[in-house]
């Protein structure tokens, strides 16, 4: 069952890329509508979140016919707290990236088997990377390998569900922060220096208290920013060590980049109790967290 709902997740989140970059390109008025919280809604958004609600539920028969969503409706928690298997979708996580144009938003689609990932999917439409971790499987990124022509006939294929899993992964590079390999960009790991990844758009106080705080125990402390479920991804490639969440997050916002975090062998804790990071809460907001892809001193 696995393989089956890997391969329609990924089907689902390039078909939902391509949506959202007819948009992102042609576009000169997003459309941009605000939400309860006041957060910025696009046209793409919702149009990213019908493509990835047609696919999914389309297979519902022989994975699961839950599915909760960023734009789909509220599902009160007596209906869903029984639920052993559902999908967690975040069709466009980055919405502010997307209207500032910078290419750093993402697709975010997750499995989850009652309160934590079994499957994640973040695709990054500029770029054309996709980074996608399973169960019995491993985490992967596929895309900018210099392999262009082979990756544009795969990524068709798949649109076309024409493709195996065993396809794409013979074309993708296995992440694994245990490996000094995981990413020709690793940042150098010793135990003086230490790469910090924060959020673009949500930078606050905590977290700049949490990035003095590494300022005295590491010798060298670079910090960089990016946005969307990139910044897990950065920790799950290798290229960061550290990405703390300090601030508000819902569960859609990370559950598909969780599921890569933890089967590249990263860790992802909440903070400062250092529990694992559970879903399908009664309240979906996630509390503060920290991923790391090493051992902090």
């Amino acid at each position: 069952m696995i393989k089956e709902a890997l391969s329609v997740a990924i089907r689902a989140s390039l078909q939902a890329g391509s949506a959202i970059i007819d948009i992102y390109e042609s576009a000169d008025d997003l459309e941009i509508q605000k939400k309860d919280d006041d957060s910025p809604l696009t046209r793409a958004d919702r149009a990213a979140h019908e493509v990835i609600s047609d696919i999914l539920i389309g297979a519902s028969s022989s994975i699961t016919p839950h599915l909760l969503s960023e734009e789909g409706r509220d599902i009160p928690y007596e209906e869903r707290k029984n639920w052993e298997y559902f999908w967690l979708v975040d069709p466009l996580d980055g919405t502010k990236e997307f209207i500032n144009r910078n290419g750093e938003f993402t697709v975010n689609i997750a499995l989850i088997r009652k309160d934590r990932p079994v499957l994640g999917v973040v695709y990054v439409p500029v770029k054309q990377t996709l980074y996608y971790a399973a169960e019995g499987i491993g985490a992967y990124r596929f895309g900018n390998s210099g392999k262009v022509k082979s990756e544009t006939v795969i990524r068709e294929k798949v649109k076309s569900e024409e493709f195996s899993i065993d396809e794409i992964l013979s074309y993708s590079e296995k992440l694994s922060v245990l490996s000094k390999h995981s990413t020709a960009h690793s940042s150098p790991i010793t135990s003086h220096s230490i790469t910090i990844i924060a959020s673009r758009s949500h930078m606050n106080d905590e977290t700049m208290k949490f990035v003095d705080d590494m300022k005295k125990k590491y010798k060298h402390v670079v910090l960089v920013s990016a946005g969307s479920s990139l910044k897990l991804c950065m920790v799950a490639e290798g290229s960061a060590d550290i990405y703390p969440r300090l601030g508000p997050t819902m569960e859609w916002d990370t559950a598909a980049a969780h599921a890569v975090v933890q089967y590249a062998g990263a860790r992802i804790v909440t903070y400062p109790e250092e529990k694992p990071l559970a879903y399908n809460k009664m309240n979906l907001l996630n509390p503060f967290f920290v991923v790391s892809g090493k051992e902090i001193n």
